[in-house]
């Protein structure tokens, strides 16, 4: 598949771009990078990886052209792309607006886990979108972790809410954990080894089940010691009305921006 990353440097972008080398999905020679950063002498080990001067040159020397630059920044990009797949790793920028193109068009929102080829990355066609086109979005994906399709655009903006936040939430909350293990006077080292049990390896118990987890909250609630305490005290608080109120703030941004 001779792909163009726009955005080959970034985040998203780089870490897609270096595992499609390394699995082999797309070989170095099939591949056109550009970036805001300047080109380098080699693209993740790989010499044969063509920077392009411009996106221009990146979408005439690709069948699949991968969008990866924030939303912000896409308008500027003001790409032509008839004939061929875009494929966009944007938040917030619609299937209307990316039309714009002429291109067929299928939006993916990966998260910050495609570094560790773990990232969940949900994806929504547009019209005249073919099925090869999408065999060909999962293949991408693959070499960075798992995807489903969505029927709705609006559900891929739930899914921008919740995957696509990637580490966000965990590290709000490992961030809290982290100043009461200081004031509680911990060394830093202990201090952030016990957090980083806390929030890494607790949540990994759920890997596979996650729908156990009002069941595994309930357990400890039972059990009435410690930490029943504190879960008590984080709900009396407003732990899961906070929660709540982050998603929908979230999501009415999404549809905010949606309508921009």
């Amino acid at each position: 598949m001779k792909t163009g990353i726009i955005g080959g440097l970034g985040w998203i972008g780089g870490a897609l771009g270096r595992r499609l080398l390394e699995t082999g999905t797309v070989a170095p020679a099939d591949l056109t990078v550009i970036s805001r950063r300047p080109p380098q002498s080699d693209y993740y080990g790989h010499g044969a990886v063509h920077w392009a001067a411009s996106a221009a040159e990146l979408v005439e020397r690709s069948d699949i052209v991968v969008i990866a630059v924030r939303p912000q920044d896409w308008r500027a990009l003001d790409l032509k792309a008839e004939g061929k797949l875009v494929v966009s790793m944007m938040a917030m920028v619609s299937v209307a607006d990316l039309v714009s193109t002429k291109a067929r068009v299928l939006r993916v929102m990966p998260n910050a886990l495609a570094e560790q080829a773990r990232s969940y990355s949900p994806w929504f066609a547009g019209p005249g979108v073919h099925d090869a086109d999408k065999a060909a979005l999962v293949r991408l994906l693959a070499s960075i972790g798992t995807a489903d399709e969505v029927q709705s655009e609006a559900h891929l903006d739930v899914m921008t809410v919740l995957p696509g936040s990637g580490p966000a939430y965990p590290a709000l909350m490992a961030t809290a954990m982290l100043a009461f293990a200081r004031g509680q006077g911990l060394p830093e080292a202990i201090a952030r080894r016990a957090v980083e049990a806390a929030i890494c390896d607790g949540s990994s118990l759920l890997r596979g089940r996650i729908e156990t987890a009002a069941e595994t909250v309930q357990t400890f609630r039972d059990y009435a010691g410690i930490t029943a305490a504190g879960l008590d005290a984080a709900e009396a608080a407003g732990f899961s009305t906070a929660m709540q109120a982050a998603l929908t703030a979230a999501l009415r941004a999404c549809a905010v921006s949606d309508k921009a």
